[in-house]
């Protein structure tokens, strides 16, 4: 997906590929709305929306009501972005590639997002068990 200048957090285009979850999640959505359109004759072009295909006007609120249904009240946007940042690295994205992916300009922005939690150094520490078994 191509995310155009002036529509990300830092104004700046890229691009981002979409995981086969995303777009397994948007083929939902659009199997909801064509089924809206179908059954209601209900035109609806957003991804996500209210009742009939009415807008969601107060995201924040909505947010809410949802976190607090999936279990998680109090969960943040940026959540979001620092879970995505500590996965890219755990499964091996190099570093530049997650900040390109985040849209992160500076590495000291990327940082504040990467937090290194204690399972974070146990798995380090297993890991170089590991490679001193080796040698």
């Amino acid at each position: 997906m191509v995310l155009d200048p002036g529509s990300t957090k830092n104004d700046d285009g890229r691009i981002f590929p979409f995981t086969s979850e995303i777009r397994r999640v948007l083929r939902k959505r659009k199997e909801a709305a064509d089924k809206l359109r179908r059954e209601e004759g209900i035109v609806c072009p957003w991804v996500f929306w209210r009742g009939n295909g009415q807008p969601i006007k107060r995201f924040y609120k909505a947010w809410r009501t949802a976190c607090k249904k999936a279990g998680v009240p109090g969960m943040i946007l940026h959540d979001f972005r620092r879970t995505a940042v500590r996965n890219f690295v755990r499964v091996g994205i190099p570093e530049r590639v997650a900040m390109q992916l985040t849209g992160h300009k500076t590495r000291l922005v990327f940082d504040r997002y990467h937090i290194v939690s204690e399972r974070d150094l146990e798995i380090a520490a297993k890991r170089l068990d590991r490679v001193g078994g080796q040698q």
